[in-house]
């Protein structure tokens, strides 16, 4: 029986990418799909270019660094508005490594997050830079991996009108 503090996700992965002869060689099938989750909108989803996927569609890889600097924002702000920091802007360029071993595997080996915050009030810039690494001992995300997640984080202060 699941503890009142465990949650479940569902999500729903659809190939769309038959072209008729399903995977009847490498070459012969796209691999587009779809991912969608009761509520928000379906994901277009493929392959890396490099494995023979659509540039213009999301790929798993992406999906995961995406995840990761979610979660971190998230958590950020949420500790950030328990300590009085008060955020006016956030945005993270996050990178992220992934090596291939062969055979057709790989595995990420680090994430770089590289969130570039706005702050109300200079007093605030040193605790602002410091709240990043409780974040990260609270992102569920970055908990749940393998490899390293790091930050390489910047603080400004919101210009005065």
């Amino acid at each position: 029986m699941p503890s009142a503090r465990q949650h479940t996700y569902e999500t729903e992965v659809v190939w769309t990418g038959n072209l008729g002869t399903g995977t009847d060689s490498y070459r012969s099938y796209r691999r587009t799909h779809d991912v969608t989750a009761a509520g928000p909108p379906p994901i277009a989803g493929s392959a890396d270019p490099h494995f023979r996927g659509d540039a213009d569609r999301w790929n798993p890889e992406q999906l995961l660094l995406a995840a990761l600097s979610q979660c971190h924002m998230l958590s950020y702000l949420h500790v950030c508005a328990m300590a009085g920091v008060v955020v006016t802007a956030y945005t993270d360029h996050a990178i992220g490594t992934m090596d291939e071993t062969g055979g057709g595997a790989g595995h990420f080996t680090s994430a770089v997050l590289r969130p570039r915050v706005e702050v109300a009030s200079a007093s605030m810039t040193d605790e602002a830079r410091a709240l990043h690494h409780e974040a990260q001992r609270l992102c569920f995300i970055a908990a749940s991996v393998n490899f390293p997640v790091t930050h390489e984080p910047s603080v400004t202060v919101r210009p005065t009108p």
